[in-house]
């Protein structure tokens, strides 16, 4: 339904490009209201405006910092036009009605950027605009809400073309927009407070970098022992916490560079490590360790052999602990359990990409079977413990693993086919068999090529999300060989 606007209600921080919106609805007889520097404005403008304190019977107070916190002013903008009651008492208090409503909000993050002081930048968080833009947003049926200054060419065409009368559509692009507004001004505050808690560390990737953590670190690690943590040791633990967390039963992982170099399950946990490190004990040096059980002494002594830069664990027996502070600089973590975040950002050229967090588990009962040979229980625990690596690991990425021991994999590779070609020849290097091995792959095969590999390398069965328009030749490839070979229909790219 069109609106006539009869009355606006303005409250601006920033007076650029308002005269020309305040002379063509001072020309169109539209009674303005304003509040301090805003009336001042637009009285210079040579329209006729009513102060707000006129309206509420209140001067401004405490400094300004409460001037449109009123009945009187949200009553007129909340008010229903269609509604006998809302009217009845805007009559009975003698509230007036406000059809437009233009906001221009206090420079939050321009305060902030200009290094200002705490108490400068607590001054510019808009409380009164913020909920004036909100009401009025709230009731776009009846009201036009303009809530930055970016947008006053949308209203002055309105003005100039329209007669100051507004569709529906625009006014609910209007308070679209104004959530939009409201939305990022909150973000931004919650930002500049968060970052208040932050650690200063020894450098950022390399040492001409600085480098530091917003946030909590005591909420999630506990720093035992050990040198201060650098950014690429926030980077691995982080890696770290999120890969050993896919896995139930007591697990070892390597971690390099965001990857893991070795990884392995076993009851025993002393031979889960042992597996763990077999996998590439040459890039285990200077590396990341975790476990999702409390470490003990037998399996300290072991561990104490390598030289590596952080131990994560649950908890540490006493003795375990005395065994691994013997190296001063060794950073030991105990790891308290929590929750990832659901969404997962970076920075990127002049803004921020946002996602969800991957948190598809596959399971043994999301697997289609496609060839006729079928995998074996044994192979299916497998390839499903080989799926949960590479979901963690750059892509390209692909994982050979067998006994829920990481056998190899190649990641980060510009070609699926260089991936596995190089987890292979990983293997081999450090003497594994790869007779009934299986392999897990990120994302799907455009061709039978990876296939023909693995079957000639000896791996047995594959795991692998499917979705190729040429998904059948790989699948032929695997009947034709004797493989087995299961779909997920999940894709786990991680650039």
């Amino acid at each position: 339904m069109d609106k006539k606007i009869q009355s606006a209600l303005i409250s601006v921080f920033n007076k650029d490009h308002l005269a020309p919106i305040i002379k063509g609805l001072s020309a169109l007889n539209i009674t303005l209201y304003s509040t301090g520097g805003t009336h001042e404005f637009i009285v210079a403008c040579g329209a006729d405006c009513i102060p707000v304190e006129e309206v509420t019977g209140y001067a401004s107070i405490l400094g300004g910092r409460v001037k449109t916190l009123h009945p009187k002013i949200f009553g007129g903008i909340l008010a229903r036009r269609n509604h006998q009651e809302d009217l009845a008492q805007l009559f009975e208090y003698q509230i007036p009605l406000y059809d437009l409503v233009i906001v221009d909000l206090y420079p939050f993050e321009e305060t902030v950027s200009q290094g200002s002081t705490e108490s400068a930048i607590i001054e510019k968080i808009d409380i009164g605009g913020v909920s004036l833009i909100r009401a009025a947003a709230k009731n776009f049926n009846d009201v036009l809400v303009i809530s930055t200054k970016e947008d006053y060419q949308f209203l002055q065409n309105i003005i100039d073309q329209q007669g100051a009368v507004s569709t529906l559509a625009q006014r609910r692009e209007m308070m679209t927009r104004a959530f939009a507004v409201t939305s990022e001004y909150d973000t931004a505050i919650q930002d500049y407070f968060s970052s208040k808690e932050k650690v200063t560390l020894r450098y950022g990737e390399n040492p001409h970098q600085k480098g530091i953590f917003h946030g909590n670190l005591k909420e999630v690690i506990q720093q035992l022992h050990g040198k201060e943590l650098s950014y690429n040791n926030l980077l691995d633990i982080d890696a770290a916490i999120a890969l050993i967390n896919e896995f139930q039963e007591p697990a070892f992982s390597i971690i390099k560079h965001n990857n893991a170099c070795g990884l392995a399950s076993d009851v025993n946990l002393l031979l889960a490590w042992k597996k763990a490190l077999a996998a590439d004990p040459v890039s285990a040096f200077g590396g990341i360790i975790i476990t999702n059980r409390p470490l003990q002494k037998e399996v300290a002594e072991e561990i104490n052999k390598l030289f590596f830069e952080v131990m994560i664990a649950p908890e540490y027996e006493m003795e375990a602990l005395t065994i691994l502070k013997e190296k001063k600089n060794r950073i030991l973590l105990k790891h308290i359990p929590f929750q990832f975040p659901d969404k997962q950002s970076r920075s990127l050229l002049n803004g921020t990409l946002e996602q969800g967090r991957d948190v598809k588990t596959v399971k043994a009962e999301d697997l289609k079977m496609v060839t006729n040979q079928q995998p074996s229980a044994r192979q299916i625990s497998d390839l499903l413990f080989a799926n949960s690596i590479v979901k963690h690991s750059k892509s390209n990425a692909i994982v050979i693993a067998k006994d829920h021991q990481l056998i190899s994999s190649g990641v980060g590779q510009t070609s699926r086919i260089d991936a596995l070609n190089h987890a292979i020849e990983k293997a081999r290097h450090f003497n594994f068999d790869l007779k009934d091995t299986v392999m897990a792959s990120d994302a799907f095969f455009p061709f039978d090529d990876c296939v023909t590999i693995a079957h000639e390398a000896g791996i047995s069965a594959i795991i692998q999300p499917g979705g190729s328009l040429r998904d059948n030749d790989s699948i032929n490839t695997c009947n034709k060989n004797g493989m087995a070979m299961v779909l997920t229909g999940i894709r786990h790219f991680k650039h």
